[in-house]
């Protein structure tokens, strides 16, 4: 007698922990999906905002110069040390004079020399007139011939021209004078403004050569009052002008300085394909806790609003985007959506319909930006339409639909499928909202 089969036995359990399986699995899925999501929420509240436009820059003396050496020669001494405050007129440092000096005193005798020779001229002039005298009256007693007058005028004449040519090579001389004593005096080199040296380009033992440039060997700046030269792109800059308020920080800390816009120069930088305006902005700095090429981060003030209703930016969207984070159409949601507003209309004493008032509030802000807000009501999330006036990267002012101590939507998470992981959850923004099983 055979046996029976045990393969028929096997099967058989091996189907019903498989149909076991899909049963649970079907459990955790669908009890995961029917799960409520976790509401990421912030209150809204009254507070401040500020918008602002943000570049970089550097901070430089509004007031400096670059003093240079006017006489080529060795530098012999510095006076002054790089920090130092100078007045006007200061010496500052010395070149080596030699070759100035020889020449200056070189000038001075020759000037002597034509000096002399002016002396003998004129002697020689004045024998030259009692000559001519003499052969005058000689000529007219008919004691002299023709020829010998006419040679004695001639030797005046002589005279008095060597006599004007040896003034003019005498001016010319004084003025070469002047100018070798200039030469001189630039070795000399002064301070040409009262500040402070900020910088030194060269050193005692260089030779300097101002035959072709001149030479720069210090910066003189006053320190009191600095300039920041922001680099505002050409997206930015048309929402600057000139006394718009400002102010900056550095990367050394130190405070906050406020300021106004000076000027926005038209000549734009290009690096890189980008194209940024410079735009001044002045400082007072009579501590001196400027220094110049520091770093400087400028932020252009373009709107700021004191003690108003305030909300996350990421509890906003677009009006034309979804209806809300739960996008099911049942009928509760649906009176939320039409009777948020009118609510607060009757708690105000106000019968305007919902639509009315927005109606009314944008006719009272017609600068304002339509937005879609979503709050939570009795643990349900509704959305709501405002207004929305100044808005930075996180915070908006809300003209109109929110009130202090509102609860708003700004993100969701949701928690994962079980199979292979453990305490994860998924982040979705605000207006993402969950479907259930179709």
């Amino acid at each position: 007698m055979m046996k029976p089969s045990k393969v028929p036995q096997f099967s058989r359990r091996v189907a019903g922990v498989a149909v076991l399986a899909i049963i649970a699995g079907a459990w955790f899925l669908y009890s995961d999906r029917d799960k409520k999501p976790d509401f990421q929420t912030a209150e809204v509240a009254r507070g401040d905002i500020e918008v602002s436009i943000s570049a970089s820059g550097k901070i430089q003396p509004k007031n400096f110069v670059d003093v240079g050496a006017q006489v080529s020669g060795q530098l012999k001494e510095f006076f002054f040390e790089v920090g130092a405050d100078v007045r006007k007129g200061d010496l500052l440092a010395q070149i080596d004079e030699t070759l100035a000096s020889a020449k200056v005193e070189a000038d001075r005798a020759q000037l002597k020399e034509l000096e002399a020779s002016f002396a003998q001229q004129q002697a020689t002039l004045e024998l030259s007139k009692a000559n001519a005298a003499r052969a005058d009256m000689l000529y007219k007693a008919d004691a002299i011939s023709q020829a010998e007058y006419q040679a004695s005028v001639a030797d005046r004449k002589i005279a008095v021209a060597r006599l004007d040519q040896l003034s003019a090579q005498i001016e010319r001389q004084n003025s070469t004078l002047e100018a070798d004593l200039a030469t001189l005096e630039f070795t000399k080199i002064y301070a040409p403004m009262s500040g402070t040296i900020v910088s030194q380009s060269a050193v005692v033992g260089q030779t300097l050569n101002a035959n072709q440039t001149t030479p720069t060997i210090l910066r003189i700046a006053d320190l009191s009052v600095m300039t920041v030269e922001a680099d505002v792109s050409e997206a930015d800059v048309l929402r600057v002008e000139k006394g718009q308020e400002a102010y900056f920080t550095t990367l050394g800390g130190g405070g906050r300085w406020t300021t106004t816009v000076r000027q926005v120069l038209p000549q734009p930088e290009v690096l890189n394909d980008v194209v940024l305006y410079k735009v001044l902005l002045d400082v007072d700095n009579k501590n001196e806790k400027l220094k110049p090429e520091m770093t400087a981060q400028v932020f252009f003030v373009s709107g700021r609003a004191k003690d108003i209703v305030i909300a996350p930016v990421a509890a906003l969207r677009d009006a034309a985007r979804g209806r809300g984070v739960d996008r099911k159409e049942t009928p509760r949601n649906r009176e939320g959506r039409a009777g948020v507003m009118a609510a607060q209309a009757r708690e105000a004493g106000d019968d305007t319909s919902p639509r009315e008032a927005m109606r009314q509030a944008a006719a009272a802000h017609p600068e304002a930006n339509r937005k879609i807000a979503t709050i939570l009501i009795d643990g349900e999330a509704r959305p709501r339409p405002v207004l929305v006036g100044l808005q930075n990267r996180t915070q908006a002012e809300i003209l109109y639909g929110l009130e202090p101590g509102d609860v708003v939507v700004t993100g969701q998470s949701i928690v994962a499928p079980r199979s292979g992981q453990t305490n994860q959850q998924s982040q979705r923004p605000a207006g993402m909202g969950r479907r259930g099983p179709r």
